[in-house]
């Protein structure tokens, strides 16, 4: 062949310009040996200029390869058999097997032996791109590849980790005998609700949801501290994901509220009175217009001229909400059955405006003194104080327009101000306590006069969370007296329960509302509002009304001391 191709050439352009210096004019373009080789040593002299690698001159026709493939053998005696292209042609002459041994071209882009087709055709387009150019799309095409990797290596650890396994009887048992790991427990807590939330297909087999469920409840009573009995009963009462956020909002304390006592103040004066002495407050909702919330605080709340002058009085946000129930009247005769400490009988007298009568009443004598206390601080001159037993007092007065029962109960709404409840209320101290409440809540209703011009209510309140505290006392009430559900006038809070497990109540305790710390961010509680329309006792009842009643009541006395 009298013209060898560029790509045959076992050295660089640099180095065959360098040779064709040295040799001189008598051997043009030393790599030729037959005719037309003093006209290609003419254009390489023309070109090389004296200058050796990239020129400005030689840029014109000359380029990188973006990627280069390993010759065939098959290809370089095909090439070197009769391929006559020229270096003018331009076409791929460098694609095809630079040379091995150069160090004035370094060959910075060598492709893998294994980059497809694809792959080849792309980067032919990206010719005119600088090299550091490609090298970063070289660097972008390899780090979306790490990427599927990761990802797929990340599905098959999800899909790994959605298998639990329920521990062995021998390892729970284990457990027991030693100090419980907490992050374990709460681990396990995690992976056992989210099968539980997909049982069907996350579950091991042979496996039931009673085994779950049981290994959850003994994992919740370890990690919360409750006793199984009150677990059992918040398990009933809440949804599983909902649990968990009721529990957790057991462990952490409510927000200091206050009530502004507007007998002596106005919430906005008082409000910038804290303010000016470094409180951090603002109103506690559109449903209050005297509470307020407190943040934080550089003096004592429970101990400041504005406290001790009685501008206001430190009470639960759920606290205020019985009182605001009964809504009571200026010159209305007001009884409070349980009243001590007396925050909500401060409230009751300041709605009244300290008019008409307010009876604050309480069992418990040394609970009195507290009442005593904050009804003079908070400047209450409509209020009688007693001590008599609640369940007695129609006999000592009555004829009332509204009772507030704010019945004695468990304080399952008040874990977080009173941890003792997680393990001392057992079965035995919710029967004392419903059957008590049945007692209160009938003697309050006699209490409560039916033909009252503006009243015959009477606002039945818990700060627990149990149905049989609650929504069965209600029921009572409503088949042993001439009384009715009506709503409470707030607009806030969940509906009672109509069914409950073997329970079945009267459809209008959708009228009651309950209050939760994990919905409400407020003490749990429960508020029902009845309106009484006739003083007579019904006497006669149906035998399927009263059967339930009657097994309750005896069951509670059963468990009552002598």
């Amino acid at each position: 062949s009298s013209k060898q191709p560029l790509k045959n050439s076992k050295q660089p352009l640099a180095k065959r310009s360098n040779d064709s210096d040295g040799a001189g004019s008598d051997s043009d373009g030393a790599g030729s040996d037959a005719d037309g080789a003093g006209s290609d040593s003419a254009d390489e002299e023309a070109e090389q200029g004296g200058n050796h690698g990239y020129t400005d001159e030689n840029q014109s026709w000359l380029r990188l390869a973006s990627k280069r493939k390993a010759p065939s053998s098959d290809s370089e005696d095909d090439d070197d058999a009769g391929n006559d292209e020229t270096v003018e042609s331009g076409e791929e002459s460098e694609d095809e097997g630079g040379p091995s041994d150069s160090d004035d071209i370094p060959d910075e882009f060598d492709g893998d032996s294994d980059d497809s087709d694809a792959e080849m055709d792309e980067e032919s387009g990206d010719e005119e791109l600088l090299p550091i150019e490609k090298k970063a799309k070289q660097l972008d095409a390899k780090q979306k590849k790490q990427d599927k990797m990761a990802e797929a290596e990340l599905r098959t650890n999800i899909a790994d980790a959605d298998t639990f396994t329920l521990p062995s009887g021998q390892e729970i048992s284990k457990e027991t005998e030693l100090p419980p790991d907490l992050n374990v427990i709460h681990q396990r807590i995690k992976d056992n609700m989210q099968v539980l939330g997909d049982l069907k297909n996350r579950r091991e087999d042979g496996r039931k949801r009673s085994e779950y469920t049981e290994v959850l409840h003994h994992d919740l009573c370890q990690y919360y501290g409750y006793n199984s009995f009150l677990m059992t009963q918040f398990v009933e009462l809440f949804p599983l994901s909902e649990l968990i956020e009721f529990l957790e909002a057991n462990e952490a304390p409510r927000p200091l509220t206050i009530r502004t006592n507007t007998l002596k103040t106005r919430r906005r004066d008082l409000a910038q009175s804290l303010i000016n002495r470094g409180v951090n407050l603002d109103p506690i909702g559109k449903w209050s217009k005297v509470g307020l919330v407190v943040y934080d605080s550089s003096i004592p709340m429970g101990a400041n001229p504005d406290y001790l002058a009685g501008h206001y009085v430190i009470q639960g946000a759920s606290s205020m909400i019985p009182v605001m129930a009964l809504a009571p009247q200026e010159n209305e005769k007001v009884l409070d059955m349980c009243a001590a400490p007396g925050m909500k009988t401060t409230y009751i007298a300041q709605i009244m405006r300290n008019t008409g009568m307010l009876f604050a009443n309480d069992a418990n004598k040394e609970r009195v003194k507290a009442l005593v206390g904050n009804s003079h601080r908070a400047g209450l001159t409509n209020t009688v104080i007693s001590n008599h037993d609640g369940r007695d007092f129609p006999k000592v007065i009555g004829g009332f327009d509204r009772v507030l029962l704010d019945a004695p109960c468990s304080g399952t709404g008040v874990v977080s101000k009173d941890s003792t409840v997680k393990t001392t209320k057992e079965e035995k101290d919710i029967l004392k306590c419903t059957h008590l409440q049945k007692q209160l809540i009938l003697a309050a209703i006699d209490s409560c006069n039916a033909e009252s011009a503006t009243g015959g209510y009477v606002v039945y309140s818990t700060c627990s969370v149990l149905v049989e505290e609650n929504e069965a006392v209600i029921d009572y009430a409503l088949k042993k007296r001439n009384v009715k559900l009506v709503p409470i006038g707030l607009d806030f809070g969940k509906e009672g329960f109509s069914r409950f497990r073997m329970f079945r109540f009267h459809p209008s305790l959708k009228h009651v509302r309950r209050y939760y710390p994990h919905t409400n961010n407020m003490d749990g509680f429960f508020v029902a509002k009845l309106k009484k329309f006739s003083n007579i006792i019904p006497r006669a009842k149906v035998a399927a009304d009263t059967e339930t009643t009657k097994t309750t009541t005896t069951t509670a006395n059963r468990e009552q001391p002598g």
